[in-house]
């Protein structure tokens, strides 16, 4: 017997004023001392503490423990996708099915190149797979130079196991070849299917890898520098961390001006006595250090039940109760019996008997936390799961007590 159970997360939240939590009051929030009155400091409020703080000592400070080149790139140095067409061979009765038709016509177009011209209908394999095949090319990438290649199947095969890619040109968006691929493929699985019809499945069969499976043939022009200016482009766009770089660099290296031109772009200036070379200037960006700012995020992946969040996350002083509706759904089938003497059957009626059941939980004092581990103390101390967690997040932000941007995923 089976059923099924149901569970509501429900939440009530309250917001109090910072001056009844400061002094502890009568709540008693977690991670909050009780006789610690609330700090001052010229340009913070008193609930964020003053520059002593961990997270705040390094505000507007050059000389961090960040490399620029781990939050940055030079703006023209990117790579390019690449994408082809061709077919994958010697699969073992596991490739497309007669019902797709363009893999026997890529076959019958590859045959003709070597002077063989069979009929449509005289073609009848099932060891073929047509795939698309991708790559990145990397910047500076030479000709000669090998890089990994995707392959993925796009008709109806089962699997790739053991297949061998036939030559795989690879266009960029401008339709120029500038790769070629070939060779055999690792998909990292398998799919086995037994004679009763049992099947054994291990990862994604129908997309396999090969590593170094392509020849770079065309180099992509790459211009690092605008006369004798750099462009640095931020990973992630932040007005903080973009005039810190600047000021950073500015201070550790001679002879060149950097500013901050929007969040996420710094433009780097040689001076016309530089003695810097390009690549020089680059390499000695790449090694200037700063403490990046981030903003406060939260990141839920609701799919997992997964919960990520930045040190600059702060709760508001509050209240939260967490409770859960349980319903459970247990069937209970009935049986029916005929009259006697009739000409009727017997038949079992299905039934189901719902039971509610609701736990609520008291009132706990949250919030006026400084640091990353007290809002997670205050979390934890409601006693939540990491599902419900995801749900008392959320009606958190709703009613102002998370100081962080909720990114749902």
């Amino acid at each position: 017997m089976s059923f099924i159970r149901i569970a509501v997360p429900a939440l009530v939240l309250l917001a109090l004023p910072w001056a009844a939590v400061a002094d502890g009051g009568a709540y008693g929030v977690p991670g909050v001392p009780q006789d610690r009155a609330p700090r001052t400091t010229p340009g913070l409020s008193s609930e964020w503490g003053d520059a002593s703080d961990p997270l705040l000592a390094s505000y507007g400070t050059p000389g961090g423990s960040t490399r620029l080149k781990d939050i940055s790139r030079v703006q023209s140095v990117r790579g390019n996708q690449l994408i082809g067409y061709s077919l994958v061979v010697g699969l073992a009765g596991t490739g497309d099915g007669q019902q797709t038709s363009f893999p026997i016509a890529s076959l019958r177009s590859m045959l003709k190149q070597f002077g063989i011209n069979p009929e449509a209908d005289n073609i009848r394999v099932d060891n073929i797979a047509a795939v698309v095949v991708t790559a990145d090319l990397p910047p500076f990438a030479k000709p000669g130079d090998t890089i990994d290649v995707t392959v993925s199947s796009i008709g109806d095969a089962d699997s790739l196991q053991g297949g061998v890619l036939l030559q795989t040109p690879l266009q960029g968006a401008d339709g120029e070849v500038y790769a070629v691929a070939q060779g055999e493929m690792s998909i990292g699985g398998y799919n086995e299917t037994g004679a009763g019809g049992g099947q054994v499945r291990l990862n994604h069969p129908t997309v396999g890898m090969i590593p170094n499976g392509a020849y770079v043939e065309r180099e992509v022009p790459t211009s690092i520098a605008e006369g004798n200016s750099v462009f640095v482009t931020l990973f992630e766009a932040d007005f903080t961390t973009a005039s810190r770089a600047a000021k950073a660099i500015n201070e550790e290296m001679d002879d060149v001006h950097a500013a901050a031109v929007d969040a996420a772009t710094i433009k780097v200036s040689a001076n016309n006595t530089s003695a810097y070379g390009i690549v020089d200037l680059v390499a000695e960006l790449e090694n200037v250090r700063l403490d990046p700012d981030n903003r406060a995020r939260v990141v839920i992946n609701e799919r997992t039940g997964d919960i990520a969040m930045t040190g600059q996350v702060r709760v508001m002083p509050g209240a939260v109760s967490h409770g859960s509706l349980q319903v459970e759904i247990r069937p209970e089938p009935v049986v029916v019996q005929p009259p006697p003497l009739s000409s009727g059957a017997t038949v079992v009626l299905p039934n189901a008997t719902p039971q509610v059941t609701e736990t609520g939980g008291p009132f706990m004092a949250v919030g006026g936390t400084s640091t990353i581990d007290d809002v997670i103390a205050s979390l934890n101390a409601l006693g939540a799961q990491t599902r419900d967690m995801i749900a008392i997040l959320q009606a958190m932000k709703a009613a102002g007590l998370l100081l962080a941007d909720v990114e749902v995923r």
